[in-house]
């Protein structure tokens, strides 16, 4: 009989410094895709197969994740701790301890991570290995190997190697580690209370050492939303087709498709692919170009969006090209470039 895993822990305590000037005001597990936090999408795909109860380890930003899920609609039900100083990845579990139960298999994921791996056939592949960790790893292509986390394996799926962002000659696989974890609760033996200490640099080697680790490959789509370019990267490819998830529709205008939470003009001119939160203003004549919009964003008339991500509560009353404008700003060109000589 195969044994019922009804838990997990998601990993939300980082600050997200590579997003910024997005995590100014919002921490990085509520950043939208497709007007959705991916925390949001995360707790979705975890009550699809089966997870009733989630910890969070919350730190950044914490009260804001908190308020969000603490009277939740989704079906799970969730749980938090507050972190008061960063503990590392492994340390961020270690005080959610108490949530599990010492015959518990559960799932850890990161916070950032955007994904429709098959946790499920994970979870069937760590519970017949008989192993303490099982780890989710996606080929890449070769070339991008340095960016990542290198994983090594043998014939029978366990691993014997990390390679932390290895050159690509060097590098001896293009399996990567995704951040999706399977562990049973002895994993707790392996992280020490009130220190610092992360899976990658502390953890996993260790238990290579001892009872090693198994691993699962995920063929389905992964990334992680860490930097704005991965961010970028993530709306094109649900655009493209690549990933899914429940989301509005995708409607198209002029040479473009969009995806919008608020009434768009007829008159707005679509090229690439974009998204537009709720309660967005859109003036007449604009023209948006491979854009996120988050919500109650206003545009003035006749102003161009190209390649640009707006957050909440911003007005934008010029043209605007390969930007990030953090939330509650008011862009207007000729002010920005006053603000850029006076900062030189």
């Amino acid at each position: 009989m195969t044994k019922n895993v009804t838990k997990a822990m998601i990993m939300a305590a980082g600050v997200g410094s590579r997003l910024e000037p997005l995590t100014l005001s919002v921490p990085k597990p509520l950043i939208p895709v497709a007007n959705r936090p991916v925390m949001d999408i995360l707790l979705e795909n975890l009550k699809n197969i089966g997870i009733t109860d989630v910890v969070a380890n919350t730190y950044y930003l914490a009260d804001k994740i908190i308020e969000r899920y603490k009277n939740n609609s989704s079906g799970i039900n969730f749980n938090y701790i507050k972190e008061e100083t960063l503990s590392g990845t492994a340390g961020g579990l270690k005080k959610c301890q108490n949530f599990f139960d010492k015959e518990d298999v559960f799932v850890v994921l990161s916070g950032d991570g955007l994904t429709n791996a098959d946790i499920k056939k994970g979870i069937e592949k760590h519970l017949a290995s008989g192993a303490v960790a099982t780890i989710g790893i996606k080929k890449i292509p070769h070339e991008e190997v340095s960016h990542f986390g290198v994983v090594v394996t043998d014939n029978s799926g366990f691993i014997t190697e990390f390679q932390e962002k290895p050159s690509v000659e060097e590098a001896k696989s293009n399996f990567i580690n995704t951040g999706i974890y399977i562990f049973n609760y002895e994993i707790f033996d392996y992280i020490p209370e009130n220190t610092f200490y992360d899976f990658a640099k502390n953890v996993f080697p260790e238990l290579l050492k001892t009872c090693g680790i198994n691993t699962f490959e995920i063929t389905e789509y992964w990334t992680d939303i860490g930097t704005i370019a991965q961010y970028k990267q993530s709306h094109k490819d649900l655009f493209a087709g690549l990933c899914s998830f429940a989301h509005a529709p995708i409607k198209e205008q002029n040479r473009g498709k969009y995806i919008s939470a608020s009434n768009v003009p007829s008159d707005t001119v679509f090229d690439g692919s974009s998204t537009i939160g709720s309660n967005c203003k859109i003036g007449k004549n604009v023209s948006i170009t491979d854009s996120i919009i988050w919500d109650n964003v206003e545009i003035a008339d006749n102003v161009a969006l190209k390649n640009c991500i707006v957050a909440s509560n911003s007005r934008i009353l010029s043209d605007l090209e390969g930007m990030s404008i953090p939330a509650n700003e008011v862009f207007l060109e000729e002010l920005f470039l006053e603000l850029e000589e006076s900062a030189k």
